[in-house]
């Protein structure tokens, strides 16, 4: 299968109000070389028509996931058709078949459908591309119209990766929901297991007075080729395990790098501008770690040559055994940041890669911003709006009015963020008075949500997730409005919750996460409990929050946190805070 080449013009650095430093990249002493078999560098996997499938003699002890692959190439299911035949067949007959039941339960991942079997049997989720969070209004109505359909079974979220997902999908209906998703420019291919997940980039791309550079051109052209202008690439959809990337366009790096496999973070180097790259941040349930330099940058231009060589690195030497040993940075530990550096390197054009660059572009003592509320864009005369999605969860009426309101006011433009909040770009000034007294802003979706509303994060939880152990977006929005009932706070204080190790709600960038777990109340019976996080970091002090309480019912949650807030965030109980008044 002949190599995708794409060329990519350099564009200009945005300008910005605030003076930009360079910030030297001094890098650590280079390690011992990593000692590794010659053997251990031979490719594990193999072109076959068209799709890499695993050498023979590296089947030995490989993952159930695995077996299934082998069994039965995911991609033939769209780039084949074959989902048209699975749709036309019944869920009886489906499931008298392990061919077929591996269909419905793993091979649809690979066109972003989730069988809801455990809580929703015979339903799925579908999880979209969607770079940089980028959507339009008659997009936004097109997923209204599916999930309307389906009653009380249907609804959206909009998740920690910029992304839509809908609900209550039924097989049947998939081959003209994915014709329609083509007509109005969407896709949900390649959005699940083993692949690329979507590409995320500053939510105020191209609108931000601030900006380091506008990274939607970046974020686009990863999500094409990635899915090969949506048409399915199977060079890289027989990944180890799933793989996260981002591009940095801000100084607030609200596209938290840390926590992705790859994360381009921009610098220049000899007058050009690129990208310094980290590798290998990810969150699972045995380990968490963060993104570490790969000591590489590559021009503009270079931005796919790289990402495809990483990613083939990963696929051709990764494990595929233990699933919770697959992740990238569990092969940059076999064989050393060098080691996988000099991989990298083996499958860039020309086989070189440069050093990084000293001249970071991102400003380290930045105070990140809230985009929440009215904030003047980089074009006169033009604002952007930042909404609160309570826990990200949406209707399709509430679809339909944010389309609405996005073509009434602004554009017809919607940006999702990593916060699962949205953002309507482009309104003129002289329309934000009428945009803010619109019912859906006064009734649901506030531009100005209490303090503790709004870094308020929350997995889907164990209403539709089959992995989930708690529930956890009606709880998150219980308990805080509970606690801010109690204490109030000067500042923001972010809180996620996840419904298990999985660790979708990302806990551990939070200030204070919740992770749900089965526990024993006061009386020693088995309840819903959660193990409590503390200390996590974003922007430039990035850090990885830790456990500071292991299997706290979750009947306890509320005096937990109001004393956290009050030893750890400065908060001040009600009562005393009406007394001094």
């Amino acid at each position: 299968m002949s190599s995708l080449s794409v060329r990519f013009l350099s564009l200009p650095l945005s300008s910005s109000s605030h003076e930009t430093r360079l910030h030297a990249i001094t890098p650590a002493a280079a390690p011992a070389p990593t000692e590794v078999e010659a053997g251990r560098l031979e490719p594990r996997v193999e072109e076959r028509d068209g799709f890499w499938v695993l050498k023979q003699k590296f089947r030995q002890g490989i993952n159930p996931q695995e077996k299934v692959k082998l069994e039965k190439e995911p991609m033939k299911l769209f780039m084949e058709n074959g989902v048209e035949e699975l749709a036309n067949t019944s869920i009886e007959e489906i499931e008298k078949s392990k061919i077929t039941k591996d269909d419905i339960d793993v091979r649809l991942k690979w066109l972003g459908l989730f069988h809801r079997r455990k809580h929703q049997y015979g339903r799925f989720m579908m999880r979209l591309k969607l770079p940089n969070g980028v959507t339009t209004s008659a997009q936004t109505r097109y997923l209204a119209s599916v999930i309307r359909k389906y009653g009380k079974d249907g609804c959206a979220d909009v998740t920690t990766r910029q992304n839509w997902q809908i609900r209550g999908v039924v097989l049947p209906d998939v081959p003209e929901i994915l014709k329609g998703l083509a007509e109005v420019g969407l896709t949900s291919l390649q959005s699940g297991m083993d692949n690329v997940r979507n590409p995320v980039g500053n939510p105020l791309a191209g609108v931000d007075p601030d900006e380091i550079i506008d990274t939607r051109p970046y974020t686009n052209l990863l999500s094409q080729f990635i899915t090969a202008n949506s048409r399915g690439n199977p060079t890289i959809t027989n990944l180890p395990r799933k793989w996260n990337v981002c591009v940095v366009g801000t100084h607030d790096l609200f596209e938290h790098p840390h926590i992705n496999d790859l994360a381009y973070m921009p610098a220049t180097k000899d007058g050009q501008f690129g990208f310094n790259l980290l590798v290998g941040g990810f969150f699972s349930p045995k380990r968490c770690a963060e993104a570490i330099p790969l000591d590489a940058w590559v021009s503009a231009d270079d931005v796919i040559p790289v990402c495809k060589a990483v990613l083939e690195a990963y696929r051709d030497l990764g494990t595929r055994g233990n699933r919770q040993k697959t992740r990238m940075m569990w092969l940059i530990d076999e064989l050393g940041i060098e080691g996988f550096r000099s991989e990298v390197e083996k499958r860039m054009p020309g086989q070189n890669l440069e050093r990084a660059s000293p001249e970071d572009l991102i400003e380290k003592k930045w105070e990140r911003r809230d985009y929440l509320g009215v904030h003047p864009q980089k074009q006169e005369g033009l604002s952007y709006v930042g909404l609160h999605i309570p826990v990200g969860r949406v209707q399709a009426d509430d679809m339909d009015e944010l389309a609405r309101l996005a073509d009434d006011y602004g554009t017809g433009e919607l940006r999702l963020t990593v916060e699962q909040n949205i953002i309507i770009p482009n309104i003129e000034n002289s329309k934000l008075e009428a945009l803010l007294k619109e019912p859906l802003l006064k009734d649901r979706f506030s531009p100005e949500p209490p303090l503790l509303m709004k870094g308020l994060v929350a997995c889907t939880g164990n209403q539709f997730c089959g992995q989930a152990i708690i529930e956890t977006k009606a709880r998150a929005l219980k308990v805080t409005e509970e606690v801010q009932r109690q204490v109030a706070v000067t500042r923001p204080v972010r809180m996620h919750w996840t419904g298990c190790p999985n660790t979708c709600g990302q806990v551990q960038v939070a200030d204070i996460g919740f992770m749900g777990c089965m526990t024993r109340d006061e009386n020693g019976k088995v309840c819903e409990g959660a193990d409590v996080f503390l200390g996590g970091r974003i922007g430039s002090d990035s850090h990885l929050g830790e456990v500071y309480k292991k299997g706290v019912p979750c009947k306890d949650l509320v005096p937990l946190v109001v004393e956290i807030l009050v030893n750890h965030f400065g908060a001040l109980p009600r009562e005393r805070e009406e007394g001094e008044d």
